[in-house]
């Protein structure tokens, strides 16, 4: 007999405004009812809270919970695998092969790109409410040693670990050269990964921004302002080079990342944009560059990310970009004002929520 929870959900109905509503969850065999205790907002929920998506897009999505990026208590299950008290990383994606297991799947095609899957705060509703019922295959175990609010790093921190994995190998190989184009969150989570999971260090590694505060935060590679750095006769190569400044600077910076790109480079397009963006296709042609699209993540790039936090110097790195205060969030309306403060100001550092239900 499938058991279920009431969950209290603050809704986006419209681009800034949440109601708060109750649904009956079910809780599936094999599937657990979490307590979101922490979350941090992306990008992607400033674009539906603020109605920066196209209208046919807002259309399809809302109404719906925002938010992606959280952890929680088990607080009942239908799995083996969880019991009720642990503590979990969420794993926002849902692979289609849980949700539609009537869609043939290319077998060597990851999960994350499998059809016919969801994605928490993404038209599926998300981590803004009280009991959220997901797939025991979509929960990593957090260890005792990582504490909250770095745990709830993990779901960026694992979007980077995916989009590095498509050049771990030559990652290996001291003499690669790697750029990395974004001095904001995005940027450090990659940067940071670089640095303490991949032993990428400064002699090697150059990260460009256009704020030198922000690129003072990297301190452990070296930097360049990309409104004063000259790309066209730069004469350091590099051959693993990152972009991770999404909207209106993904084609600037992807230029100049192919600009300053070594033969047979290879390029990864982590930023989102809304826009087309036009690239230089002559230089790709030329140089034999690989291009790799990259974007969510699965549970094995979690794992990966929360073993990496066991390290005490990777921790350490990514508590600089945690904010000075937790925002307490009890009510729609503290949600909504704390959206609200982060549209007007998303800031370098991430805006981090404790939920008391």
């Amino acid at each position: 007999m499938t058991s279920s929870v009431e969950s209290r959900v603050f809704s986006l109905v419209k681009p800034g405004t949440i109601e708060e509503t109750k649904k009956i969850r079910e809780i599936p065999k094999g599937w657990v009812a979490i307590e979101p205790t922490y979350a941090s907002i992306c990008h992607a929920d400033l674009r539906y809270f603020a109605g920066l998506r196209r209208p046919e897009a807002l259309a399809k999505k809302l109404p719906m919970a925002l938010l992606h990026e959280g952890i929680g208590i088990v607080k009942e299950t239908s799995s083996e695998k969880f019991k009720i008290g642990d503590r979990v990383v969420v794993v926002p994606n849902i692979p289609g092969q849980i949700l539609h297991p009537e869609i043939n799947q290319k077998p060597e095609v990851p999960v994350n790109y499998s059809k016919g899957n969801a994605f928490l705060g993404s038209g599926y509703d998300g981590m803004a409410q009280s009991r959220l019922v997901h797939p025991e295959s979509c929960l990593v175990l957090i260890p005792a040693e990582i504490p909250d609010e770095i745990a709830v790093l993990s779901e960026l921190s694992s979007v980077s670990h995916h989009a590095i994995s498509h050049v771990k190998e030559k990652l290996e190989n001291p003499e690669t050269k790697v750029a990395l184009f974004g001095d904001g969150p995005v940027g450090y989570f990659t940067a940071v990964m670089l640095k303490y999971l991949y032993g990428v260090d400064a002699e090697r590694f150059v990260v460009f921004g256009a704020s030198d505060d922000k690129l003072a935060q990297f301190y452990f590679a070296r930097t360049g302002n990309v409104l004063s750095y000259d790309f066209e006769n730069s004469k350091e190569k590099f051959d693993v080079l990152i972009e991770c400044t999404g909207g209106k600077f993904s084609q600037s910076a992807l230029n100049q990342a192919i600009e300053i790109a070594d033969s047979l480079a290879d390029i990864i397009f982590m930023g989102v944009t809304e826009e087309l963006v036009p690239i230089d296709t002559r230089d790709i042609l030329e140089k034999g560059i690989t291009a790799h699209g990259s974007s969510r993540s699965s549970t094995s790039d979690f794992e990966a990310v929360i073993k990496g936090m066991m390290k005490p110097d990777y921790r350490t790195a990514l508590s600089k970009i945690l904010p000075e205060q937790v925002s307490e969030i009890s009510t729609g309306e503290d949600f909504k004002k704390v959206m609200e403060k982060f549209v007007a100001n998303p800031g370098w550092k991430k805006t981090v929520m404790h939920f008391n239900w």
